[in-house]
């Protein structure tokens, strides 16, 4: 049978009980969502902002025992107002809670940047990036004379149109390198929260076990 969180705990970490008042310091950082008109709806943001909040929690807690395990060294500093600051594009490309748990750990950032920097990249990865994105890669006279990137030279579009491969080169292997580190990390803690057993009232939002879920990550 597993065990269940103890009262005054939001979860079960790996087996080691994580305080709510954790999850009640971050709560006072982030304004309540728009509940909207309907009379439950503000009582159910209440709720799921909660479980929202204890991700942002449990998964801080797991990246720093990641770190802790794998011997770096992240900044002790935590603070919550830095949830308040994460970027639109990394919402979309992150999900909310990836991207709130990176403004706010500093064990997630380390455990991202060197997991990043695990990456190898080849340079036919890199080539062949270059060459199937032409469009990210005119040069602003060729954006400014609207040149088609994928025409043939025939067809309007000159190798003078884009920039020099050696020139993009190093942007091209940082970004791909980011990319794959991005994959390892959500790898990283899709395996690492089966570890953790919810008390009830923080469980995931999306967890469709609970009446109020939504898919938001």
């Amino acid at each position: 049978m597993t065990a269940r969180p103890p009262e005054g705990s939001a979860a079960l970490v790996h087996g080691e009980a994580l305080a709510a008042r954790h999850v009640d310091a971050l709560l006072k950082t982030v304004p309540p969502r728009d509940p909207g008109t309907r009379p439950d709806a503000s009582a159910r943001a209440e709720r799921q902002r909660r479980r929202w909040a204890t991700q942002v929690v449990v998964v801080d807690e797991l990246a720093r025992r990641a770190c802790a395990e794998r011997g770096l060294r992240p900044p002790e500093e935590v603070r919550p107002s830095d949830v308040l600051a994460v970027a639109e594009a990394d919402v979309a490309d992150l999900g909310s809670i990836v991207a709130a748990v990176l403004a706010h750990s500093p064990a997630a950032r380390a455990l991202l940047a060197a997991l990043e920097d695990r990456q190898d990249v080849p340079e036919s990865a890199v080539r062949d990036y270059y060459e199937r994105s032409p469009d990210r890669f005119l040069t602003r006279d060729a954006l400014r004379r609207g040149v088609d990137p994928f025409s043939a030279p025939s067809g309007g579009a000159q190798p003078a149109d884009f920039l020099p491969y050696e020139a993009v080169r190093a942007g091209i292997a940082h970004e791909l390198r980011r990319s794959a580190g991005r994959r390892s990390f959500f790898a990283w803690l899709d395996e690492a929260r089966a570890g953790v057993v919810y008390a009830t009232g923080h469980e995931h939002p999306g967890d469709p076990t609970h009446p109020d879920h939504e898919h938001r990550h």
